[in-house]
């Protein structure tokens, strides 16, 4: 089922298998891009990256901390299956299109699976400038899968999203089945002195996130 709304169409999946059953409609954007992501995703060669950049959506996050919901992006299943959701996290100044070229053999082979800007790099929206340290990012995660997973998750955290990871599930053990570490950039004292990062740097990363895709 096809629907227009908010400049973008809507399909519907309206069948179902023994592994999988309804979840969600997804978004269609017109032009091909949602309209929040930096004019020069239209510079992207990657089709993977394209791709993938086509299915980013913001969803509404509370953070306690804060009087309004964060818009945070994320690539989510288009269908739910009976196993674990498998969340991807991504590094240091990155973005969910780290997984362009994973997310869709993930998806063939039926995972449920999620790709997540963690807070203060990515895609999400920031025009609130909340504090984007350790414990924000944890607390944002938290939230989002409070919210949209809602049961434990296998997490993956690649280079400094592994510290990000690591940090979450010490504290949230019942949001985490598995945890999965790749290529861990891993501190001690947290995410080490990029903890300081002046926040307007952070901030930089939205722009920064499509530079390395345009060829």
């Amino acid at each position: 089922m096809l629907a227009l709304s908010t400049g973008c169409w809507h399909l519907r999946l309206n069948f179902s298998t023994k592994k999988f059953k309804p979840k969600r409609s997804f978004c269609v954007y017109a032009n091909g891009f949602p309209s929040f992501l930096p004019a020069d995703v239209e510079n992207i060669k990657d089709t993977f990256a394209r791709d993938l950049a086509q299915r980013i959506e913001r969803l509404p996050v509370q953070v306690p901390s804060l009087k309004t919901s964060i818009m945070s992006s994320c690539v989510r299943p288009v269908m739910q299956g009976r196993t674990d959701p498998v969340v991807l996290l991504h590094g240091f100044d990155s973005s969910v299109l780290e997984w362009r070229y994973m997310y869709p053999l993930l998806e063939e082979a039926g995972v449920d699976a999620w790709a997540i800007d963690i807070l203060g790099w990515g895609f999400s929206g920031l025009e609130s400038r909340p504090s984007c340290d350790v414990a924000s990012k944890r607390n944002h995660l938290y939230q989002v899968w409070k919210s949209y997973i809602k049961k434990p998750m296998i997490l993956v955290g690649p280079s400094l999203g592994a510290a990000v990871a690591i940090d979450f599930a010490i504290y949230h053990p019942e949001a985490v089945s598995k945890l999965v570490l790749i290529d861990a950039s891993v501190y001690a004292e947290g995410t080490g002195e990029m903890s300081k990062l002046p926040r307007a740097f952070a901030y930089a990363g939205v722009s920064m996130a499509l530079l390395e895709w345009v060829v």
